[in-house]
Order: structure tokens, then sequence, then C-alpha cells
């Protein structure tokens, strides 16, 4: 069987020769390019070329080069066609069944991406021609220069029932063609007319670079749908394609970008601004969800996409419905960010606002899936009563159970068990272990038993006191005494650090503090603390609480930490006698004084 051409470039857009390559050969980033000792021949110096923006690997010690298909080939002994099944299967695609007539296809199909292009170029025409200038202006309003739109293809269709399928047609254009690959509609009465009228139009390639349809912007207030995407076609499918994609994927590239990961904005005029921003490896679902297969493209492109969404409800809406789409997918180094705009405006706001620099640096401050959907599950109901706090759990669990790959399952199970002992606290579990026949085990002996006698006190409720203090310097300011009193730990020198710049007695704007400590040598460890903003503000009552509200709220939280602290200190004590007396007594009296001791220090404990 002979495979198409466009089958095999399919499994190319799919599959990064660094990534099956780098199975075999230890490679290193050099530039945009990875490089390694020779598979061919021995050496000590590095001649071994990958490079997955052109798709092939190259020799110098041996002069051999070649592609994916290649690689199988050499290093274990593979045909083409074996090699063809093994990368289809990796790229999640299934050999063609024979067909006679493909050849043929491939061709129409090439056919109707010709035809495409024409298109554009007659949209590109119309934008600087005489019927362009209403799209000009609005253009030159939203920031963009005439080299904006040579650059980004950006194109207009006139108001013209027939202009574009009369200049095709005129050009050889079979009118079947044109309704086929989506630029003519054919109603059910009468002649096919242009799909596409008065509107600004972006261009949408595919993975592997074709030009497969269009986006059109409405210039008129009055028109139905303000985005009109071509329909699904033989060349077109709007879920397993990425705005920009195709540019996107050989920017992430680039070892000088600060963010690795592709960015995914909600619209066109978004992943230009940010491509004028310098930010190249943006890209944006054509007006939906994002699917499962437009998923695993970001994350073809290699490292973690960040989510650029716009802050207001519709915004946090789509970031959990992608948090919902990518969770059953994860796996390690294959996972999603999240970073919001200033409610009310999009990145093209903040960057003719404020600069590319504002923009840049909004998309530095990112957060979790775990952190959106901890949010979501939070801000469901109050969770202020037993009934809700046990739908809460039995809601988390849900999703942990959404998980396919255990390892992640495992870390998210121990991620949300963390922050819900921070949340609710944890109460003693049983004091001793009544197994046997009136012996009772040295205490550390059993590993049970240390786990149930030695509950953790509460490192994330550290974490969660501090960042607030940090996140909201009243609060450092107004409970100095408190805050200096808390047991951190490890974070006690990051405490005293944020005292000494509160010492004046004025309040320090939380960037200005965080720029300080930074500076002070606590840039890794607040980018860790980072990771609880999501638990800390359902801590503090929420985005909308009042200042009143989060001091009040974070006091709550010290006291009941400062009192398990101090019950945890009580217990260690008791243990630690406990211990001496097991040594010198017999289990019988072991036995009652374990019961009365930790029956008094449980008393004691906050629930």
């Amino acid at each position: 069987m002979r495979l198409n051409e466009d089958f095999i470039d399919e499994i190319k857009a799919r599959i990064r020769p660094s990534e099956l390559i780098g199975r075999t050969v230890q490679l290193k980033r050099q530039g945009r390019e990875f490089a390694g000792l020779s598979p061919f021949k021995k050496e000590r110096t590095p001649s071994f070329f990958v490079n997955d923006e052109k798709r092939f690997y190259h020799c110098f010690a041996s002069g051999k080069h070649g592609d994916i298909f290649t690689w199988l080939e050499e290093m274990e002994g593979l045909s083409f066609m074996e090699a063809a099944e093994r990368l289809a299967g990796e790229a999640g695609l299934r050999l063609p069944e024979p067909d006679p007539q493909a050849a043929e296809k491939q061709v129409h199909r090439k056919s109707l991406v010709e035809w495409m292009e024409a298109a554009q170029a007659h949209f590109m025409r119309s934008l600087f021609g005489p019927h362009g200038e209403p799209a000009r202006q609005y253009l030159k309003s939203r920031g963009l220069t005439g080299e904006d739109c040579k650059r980004f293809g950006i194109g207009f269709a006139p108001d013209s029932r027939t202009g574009l399928k009369d200049e095709l047609v005129t050009a050889g254009a079979p009118v079947g063609d044109l309704i086929e690959c989506g630029l003519l509609i054919q109603p059910d009465n009468g002649s096919p007319y242009d799909r596409f009228r008065d509107r600004i139009m972006f261009p949408i390639h595919d993975p592997r670079g074709r030009l497969v349809a269009f986006g059109g912007r409405a210039l008129s207030k009055e028109a139905r749908a303000k985005y009109l995407n071509s329909p699904e076609t033989p060349i077109f499918h709007k879920g397993s394609v990425l705005y920009r994609f195709p540019e996107a994927r050989r920017a992430a590239s680039d070892p000088k970008q600060s963010i690795r990961g592709l960015i995914v904005a909600e619209g066109y005029l978004d992943v230009i601004a940010l491509a004028r921003a310098g930010l190249e490896h943006g890209v944006a679902p054509l007006g939906t969800a994002i699917t499962e297969e437009q998923l695993q493209l970001l994350w073809r492109a290699g490292g973690e996409p960040v989510m650029c969404l716009d802050g207001d409800r519709a915004g946090r809406a789509a970031a959990f419905k992608a948090a919902d789409r990518a969770l059953p997918l994860l796996q390690p180094g294959k996972t999603l960010r999240f970073a919001f705009m200033p409610e009310g405006k999009d990145p093209d706001d903040i960057l003719r606002e404020d600069g590319a620099n504002a923009l840049r640096a909004m998309l530095t401050e990112t957060r979790s899936l775990a952190d959106m959907l901890w949010e979501r599950e939070v801000g469901v109901e109050p969770l202020d009563d037993p009934d809700r706090r046990a739908g809460f759990r039995r809601r988390i669990r849900g999703l942990v159970a959404q998980i396919a790959d255990g390892d992640i399952k495992e870390e998210y199970r121990r991620e949300f068990d963390t922050r819900m002992e921070a949340l609710f606290g944890s109460r003693p579990r049983s004091t001793y272990n009544r197994k046997g026949p009136g012996r009772l085990p040295r205490l550390g002996a059993s590993p049970d038993l240390k786990r149930a006698a030695r509950p953790a006190p509460g490192a994330a409720d550290a974490r969660i006191l501090l960042l607030a203090a940090i996140e909201h310097p009243e609060i450092a300011l107004d409970q100095v005494e408190t805050l200096a009193l808390l047991p951190l730990g490890s974070l006690d020198s990051l405490r005293d650090a944020v005292l000494d710049a509160c010492s004046s007695g004025q309040s320090v704007p939380p960037d200005t503090l965080r720029a300080l400590l930074a500076e002070a040598g606590f840039a890794a460890i607040l980018k860790r603390l980072d990771g609880e903003r999501g638990p800390m503000r359902a801590v503090l009552g929420g985005n909308e609480a009042s200042a009143r509200t989060r001091a009040e709220s974070w006091m709550r939280l010290a006291s009941a930490y400062m009192e398990r602290s101090e019950a945890q200190r009580r217990r260690e004590e008791v243990r630690a006698r406990l211990d001496e007396e097991i040594d010198r007594a017999d289990s019988e009296s072991v036995r009652r004084l374990v019961e009365i001791r930790l029956r008094e220090t449980s008393r004691s404990e906050p629930s």
C-alpha cells in the first residue's frame, strides 16, 4: 500500500523528531536545534543535530540525514510501512485503508487549498482598495498598521454578493469546488453567493501550514454574527486547528522565549497583539471551547501552555471548561496554566494602553490547573456546615478520579488533601493500636501508629498565612505581634524579612514588598508560595472580600494554627516521656498512661 503525502505530512506534524530521537540519543538544546553524540559513529564531540522546526536530523560524522521515518528505518531496520505503522500509532492515527482513488482525492484537496489561497489574495487586495477604507480605519483604531496587515495576512471581504465568486470563476475555479471549501453558500433556491461579505478576514492554517479556512469579523453592528468562520470542509476541521499554530510552534522552540509553552488567547486580534508584543507563540481556538485535539496540539509544541483569558465571568468560565477538558488527559509535563487580564480588558487593550512589557509581565503571573479547579469548587457554596463540606469533599474526589495517569492522580490527591487540611483543619485519629492480646507496641515501632499519632500541625496554613501578609501588607502591619509569634519553620526567615519591610509603621504596596523580598534573596520561595494563592483567597473570603473581612479571616486562621501547633508540641512532649516509660514499665501500666495522656492532649486540641 502506498501512503499519500497528506497522511505522511500529518504524522510528521504530530511527532517532534527530538522527542523520538531523544529516546535513543542524549540530546541537549543548542539554540533552535538539539545536539548529541553520533549514534552512527564513535565520537567525543557532538556532531549529530536534530531540528524540530525543519523536521530532520543530520549527522556530520557519518553524513546521514533524514526524518522520523528514516530514523526508524536506520536504527531498527524497519521497512517504510513498518515505520509508518509505528509512528501512526504514536501520533494517534490509523493507517488508511487501501483506496484506489486516494491519489485523485489528494489532488482535489490540493486544488481546494489553492482556491483558498486565491481567495486570500483577493481579500488582501480589497483591504487596500477603495472599498477597504472602513476596514482600514477599524484596524488602525486597533493599533494595526498596513505592514501589520501584510504580516498577518489580514484582508477584507467587500459587501458584494458575488465579488469573490466572479473573480475566482473567471480564474477557472469550478463553482462546486468553491462551495466545497466553504467560500460560497449554495441556497436551496437560486445561485451560489459569497459566504463572507463586509468582514475583516483572518487566514487560518492547519498544523502543516496549509491555508484551509477563514475567520471573518463583521464591520456592521447589525450583523447577525460578530465572527463567522468557514464551515467544516474536506480540508478544515475546526476542532483540530488553532489560529496561527504553525508560526507559534516555530516561535515556541526559540530558547530566548521567557514563556516556553504556547499562549492560548480568546480571539484573532488577541493573538496578533501577543505577536506584536514579541510573543509570537500565541494561538486561539476558533470560537469554541478548547477540544482534546487542540490540547494535544498545544502539548506537542512543548512546554506548559498558558491560557490567557479575560478576567471577567466569561473568561473564568472558559478557564474552568479548559481545566475540565484537560483533567483526564494530564501526564507529567502535560498540563495547563492560566493567566487573567484585568476585568474588562483583553491582551489587545493591554498592549495599546500599557505597552508590550506590561502584557508580558501579566503572562508570567500564572495559576495552576489545580488552583482553578479548587477555586471553582470552593466557590460553589458556603462551606459552613458538615453537609456542605461533605459535598465539597465528594466533588474534589470526583475530580481526582477523572485523572487517568496514576502518578498525576496521586499528586493531585495529596495536593487537595493538604488544601482541605488548611481549609478545615484536622481532628486527631485513633489514639493507639488495639491489636494484639493486651500488648501495646512500642511507640515508633508501627508505621500505622506513628501516622495516627503524629498529624502535621498544618504546613499549608503556614504558607497561606505568610502569603496573605505579603499580598495584603496591611495585615502584616496591623497584626505584627501575631505574625512575629507564628511558628513557621523554614519560612521564619521570610517572615522576619516581611516584618523588617513593614517596620516603619507605614503600609508598603504589595508590588514594592515583593520586589524588596526578591532583592533580599527570597524570589524562589515567593514563587513557590504563589501556588497557594487559590486557597489563600478562599480562606480570606474570596476576591471581593473587604479589608476587614480579610483581617478577621486571617486572625481566625492564625489562632487555629497556633493552637494546633501548641497541641502538637504537647503531644510530642507526652510521646517523649512515654518512650522513656515504655522502656522500664509493664505493658498494662503503659496502656493506662497512654489512654490518660493522649485523652488529655486530644481534649485540649482545637477541632
